[in-house]
């Protein structure tokens, strides 16, 4: 299904009925990522995913995909199917636009879920990595998308879930390479929303992977606790929905 946003189409999805879950993407993915979560979970409740701007079925909006931009996209997607509350869980960069949305719709959220993800905006060495992808990317977004999406697990990950790695990359290279840019370019002048998550009355929860490539699994540990957010540790890299589907999913049938 797709709605019409500032004159393009945001897709999504949504199935089951009652006290809605929403499931966000990460950088360089799509809904696609949750059809299994999706098909699991709506036995007990409704679940929506969604096409962020300029990945999967979705079109570009701009020259840069802000997180505000795209939780702005998200607000649509849910008043277009009347949802008035809702959970939202978001994976790397849908966590980021997770907080966003937070930031900008207090009242909506029941509670939020961040999955090998942070409330950090990026420090001055990642931006400077997020320019040097973008160049990356103007010049052969093929090289980009598989080496960003092979560093997001170990190597022994990478053999041991190739087909699912490599059904990842395929759909990837078939996004603009607009919309791969304007999320680098979000991403990085993202604001640091760690003051807003403590300060959040709802359940939050932080995920992390112990041996995640990017995101520093101590650190997270420490932001959780200094936000008063609830820990979840997985044993493996930044592909939780890959690489630790059951106690992912598990969880997802914990949250309220």
């Amino acid at each position: 299904m797709e709605i019409n946003y500032k004159n393009t189409s945001i897709n999504y999805s949504t199935k089951g009925s009652g006290n809605p879950l929403v499931l966000l993407h990460g950088f360089l993915e799509s809904l696609e990522i949750w059809e299994n979560f999706q098909d699991n979970l709506s036995e007990k409740r409704q679940v929506v995913c969604i096409d962020l701007p300029g990945h999967g079925r979705s079109g570009c909006i701009d020259k840069v995909h802000t997180m505000k931009d795209m939780a702005l996209s998200v607000k649509a997607v849910l008043d277009e199917l009347n949802i008035k509350k809702a959970f939202l869980a978001g994976h790397s960069m849908g966590g980021y636009v997770n907080l966003e949305f937070q930031n900008i719709f207090p009242i909506i959220p029941t509670g939020l879920a961040l999955i090998n993800s942070t409330p950090k905006a990026d420090s001055k060495k990642r931006r400077l990595n997020r320019d040097k992808a973008t160049r990356l990317v103007a010049k052969n977004k093929r090289a980009f998308v598989n080496m960003a999406i092979s560093n997001l697990l170990t190597p022994e990950n990478n053999k041991k879930y190739k087909p699912q790695v490599d059904e990842l990359k395929n759909r990837a290279l078939n996004f603009p390479k607009e919309g791969i840019i304007a999320a680098l370019q979000g991403m990085k002048i993202r604001a640091d929303h760690s003051r807003l998550l403590a300060g959040l009355k709802y359940p939050k929860y932080l995920m992390a992977g112990e041996k995640d490539p990017i995101l520093n699994y101590e650190e997270v540990k420490r932001i959780s606790t200094a936000t008063g957010s609830e820990f979840r540790s997985y044993p493996d890299g930044h592909l939780a929905f890959i690489e630790n589907k059951k106690g992912l999913m598990d969880f997802m049938h914990f949250i309220d």
